[in-house]
């Protein structure tokens, strides 16, 4: 009974860390963006605002470090809740609070310029450590999201994860496809797509560990 209402206590939590997580990147991307005089969303990555010498740094920054605390404590406690799921679902939710956890600390650690990659060592982190870490933890633990969910009969938690991983395609790849004139729309599918699915994964905690 008692674990009963502490599992449904720290449900709670998770659902308002989630939702502040998503909360606090908007309000980075929304308020950056009027520190930074000429910015244009459509165009632009949303990155462009906490780059090193960007006039929004600090205040855009500070929004991004908010959000990446709720995002971690958000996940840090549907690790904590999930040792009862499946190894599959279990696991995927594990990688994925590590890789939340890498994103969060490991961007604000090294960030790039406005330039982007220019061989210094903050680059080298950020491109090749930080980034591809946290793409293929993203892949990895999408999936086993997916198929660990839709063992354990959570449909729609599944397909949820599965939408999240087709729109980090479609940012990743549609930046490419599509005109530089809507590069900041298409990039932001990518980027929105982890932020959206952690404000998810808070709300959809009591259906997936209250019984």
């Amino acid at each position: 009974m008692e674990n009963e209402r502490l599992k449904k206590r720290m449900c709670k939590w998770a659902i308002v860390c989630g939702i502040m997580a998503l909360l606090f990147y908007v309000l980075h991307d929304l308020i950056g963006g009027l520190y930074y005089p000429g910015y244009e969303w459509m165009k632009q990555a949303v990155s462009d605002l906490t780059a090193l010498d960007a006039p929004s740094y600090q205040i855009a920054g500070v929004f991004s470090h908010v959000y990446g605390i709720f995002s971690c404590i958000c996940w840090s406690l549907l690790c904590i809740m999930a040792y009862e799921l499946n190894k599959t679902l279990k696991l995927g939710i594990y990688l994925f609070g590590l890789m939340n956890a890498i994103s969060a600390i490991g961007y604000a650690a090294f960030p790039l310029s406005s330039a982007g990659y220019d061989g210094n060592f903050n680059s080298f982190m950020h491109t090749y450590v930080v980034t591809i870490a946290v793409v293929l933890l993203s892949i990895v633990s999408l999936i086993l999201i997916a198929i660990g969910s839709i063992k354990d009969k959570y449909k729609t938690y599944g397909i949820l994860a599965l939408l999240s991983l087709f729109c980090m395609f479609f940012g990743a790849m549609g930046t490419a496809l599509f005109p530089k004139e809507v590069f900041g729309i298409i990039e932001r599918f990518s980027t929105y797509a982890a932020v959206v699915f952690t404000a998810v994964s808070g709300i959809y905690a009591g259906k997936l560990f209250v019984k």
